[in-house]
């Protein structure tokens, strides 16, 4: 097991190794650390699937990669390569098919105990001290907007809508103001919550300063 985890591991950091806009190695990390405690806590799920999705969750991401299926085909090779069977290998794709944000949108996804418990590990990296330095180094790789008290939030996003460019601060109450009441498990609702509570004091602290209020 470990042996095969190593090996898929150092693939995803070769296939991540150009990315700089918050989904890199270091992202992966974090994701398959928050997966690993939600999975003891909540003491659910196939343990080696939960890893290996978490692993590969964003290796074939439209937002990374320019042909999703192409790199899907790495990934199937990858872990064909590293004896993984063909049930468990249909396991993480679906969960890595299904997972995003964006493939949410119009349709919640159904996804496995395993899913779930990466989902949760993914949306809690979007979150908190760490989710705010993501959101501002994702908005700087594409160009954006830090903020622009003209160009107010939009009331409610769509598939079509999603990718349209939007400043750092309105994807705070676009969409990561609202990852807590979306967690699947106990264990990552509790931890969402105060992440959630830091990033409104932020938020709130960088629009008085805009202000010169303090």
């Amino acid at each position: 097991m470990q042996r095969q985890i190593e090996a898929i591991e150092q693939f995803v950091r070769t296939q991540l190794a150009a990315e700089h806009s918050g989904h890199g190695f270091d992202h992966i990390q974090r994701v398959v650390t928050n997966a690993r405690l939600i999975q003891q806590k909540e003491s659910a799920g196939n343990l080696m699937t939960i890893i290996l999705a978490a692993m590969l969750h964003d290796v074939i991401d439209e937002k990374i990669v320019p042909d999703v299926e192409q790199a899907r085909q790495k990934v199937s090779a990858v872990l064909t390569d590293n004896g993984i069977e063909e049930d468990q290998q249909m396991a993480i794709l679906d969960i890595i098919d299904h997972i995003s944000f964006a493939k949410n949108i119009n349709q919640h996804q159904t996804l496995s105990i395993e899913g779930q418990i990466v989902q949760d590990a993914d949306r809690l990296d979007a979150i908190g001290a760490i989710g705010i330095g993501r959101a501002f180094m994702y908005g700087g790789a594409h160009n954006g907007v830090a903020y622009d008290p003209e160009r107010q939030p939009r009331t409610e996003l769509t598939k079509a809508n999603y990718r349209e460019p939007a400043t750092v601060v309105n994807h705070f109450y676009e969409k990561l103001f609202k990852l807590a009441a979306t967690m699947n498990t106990q264990a990552a609702r509790e931890v969402a919550q105060a992440r959630t509570d830091f990033m409104h004091q932020f938020i709130n602290q960088y629009l008085a300063e805009w202000e010169g209020q303090r």
